[in-house]
């Protein structure tokens, strides 16, 4: 990326030699990408990150094809970037149906199939679930919407780089994409556009990736999440079971010495690296700040609610009562991770759920029922 910040400045655009060297270097990217999804290059199509993407899919997808119909399913427990994608068409006059999950998080085939109808033309569905981890099944979800002549969309964003993730195989039409979920820069994304699918742009300018996606490209970026497509795609199989081992390993740490916690999402068809748990009695976030302090980043929710003192729309999506939602953290194991880390965070989990509960017990009756409802 530096060498292209500072040395390669050429823009891609351009025809002179400092342009071609550049262009060479976006294309260069689009193989990296395309590599790992099973797709031509000339089917990615680079964005500002994951949320341009879902917009782009959602919005510019079922406008492209308004004359086919008026009709979009959802999951409820998509990201913010889809479900505010969808309530911004409703806006505009599409019907939107929001298919409920399981209570482990898993968006079923079956729902899917009971939600269609005559005038159905895009189905979104994440592939894994940002907060739980829980993986979906996608390739059956894709076979109903090809029979049907549906799109269908994917978020793939928690996946991508860590898990398979064929286009082919699930058939699906659209996926989005980040860089910086698979240690690339932030504020680069992708989305994979099946060759014939008709999208309309959300925003209008030059040539640049074929018009659908204008604008001088953010080429430090674009080469960054290249590089770091091509590390995944080499060393992916073996990292998805060294993190599902050390996940393991924490998760089984907590249970031998803690009581009343419970882990959500599916308790095998999950990302190797998420561990979503709610630890009864204690309030996420004060548990939450008690490992920031131990230098533990953890998570109470998805990065693009922080702020949000409201328990997580998706823990409550899945049936979760709210007191448990607000008690949930969730840990992301990376590549950097070791076993002396992961023991080490158990520790430390274990002796501030302890010390945060004894505080609990000791507060008035009162008092507990404000910072619950808080």
């Amino acid at each position: 990326m530096n060498e292209y910040m500072l040395e390669k400045f050429g823009n891609p655009s351009s025809i002179h030699s400092f342009g071609r060297e550049a262009k060479a270097a976006l294309e260069q990217a689009h193989d990296s990408v395309a590599a790992l999804l099973n797709c031509s290059p000339d089917d990615v199509f680079f964005t500002s990150g994951g949320t341009e993407a879902d917009n782009l899919a959602l919005v510019g997808g079922a406008e492209a094809n308004r004359h086919r119909g008026d009709h979009v399913i959802v999951s409820n427990v998509e990201h913010p970037a889809v479900r505010n994608a969808a309530d911004e068409l409703e806006r505009r006059g599409f019907r939107i149906t929001r298919v409920s999950a399981d209570r482990w998080g898993e968006v079923h085939p079956e729902a899917i199939a009971a939600a269609f109808t005559d005038h159905t033309i895009l189905v979104s569905v994440m592939h894994v679930n940002n907060e739980v981890g829980t993986i979906n099944d996608i390739v059956a979800i894709g076979k109903l919407t090809r029979e049907r002549g549906v799109l269908l969309h994917s978020d793939a964003v928690q996946s991508f780089g860590k898990i398979p993730l064929d286009v082919q195989a699930m058939n699906l039409d659209l996926a989005s994409l980040s860089g910086h979920k698979i240690y690339g820069p932030k504020g680069i994304g992708a989305l994979y556009v099946r060759h014939g699918v008709r999208l309309n742009p959300r925003f209008f300018g030059g040539h640049q990736e074929h018009r659908i996606r204008p604008g001088t490209e953010n080429l430090p970026g674009i080469v960054g999440l290249g590089v770091a497509a091509d590390l995944c795609r080499k060393e992916m199989d073996a990292e998805a079971a060294r993190l599902s081992q050390l996940r393991d390993r924490l998760y089984r740490h907590l249970c031998d010495e803690l009581e009343d916690i419970t882990l959500n999402g599916h308790p095998t068809k999950r990302l190797p690296g998420n561990l979503n748990i709610s630890f009864r009695g204690v309030e996420g976030e004060a548990l939450l700040m008690a490992l920031d302090l131990e230098g533990i980043a953890v998570s109470t929710g998805s990065a693009c609610s922080s702020g949000s003192t409201q328990p997580s729309p998706v823990l409550l999506a899945m049936g979760l009562p709210p007191e448990d939602a607000q008690s949930s953290i969730r840990l992301t194991l990376g590549r950097a991770n070791t076993e002396e880390e992961i023991d080490r965070t158990a520790q430390v989990i274990i002796a501030a759920v302890r010390r945060l509960r004894a505080m609990s017990d000791r507060l008035p009756e009162n008092s507990k029922l404000i910072t619950q409802n808080s």
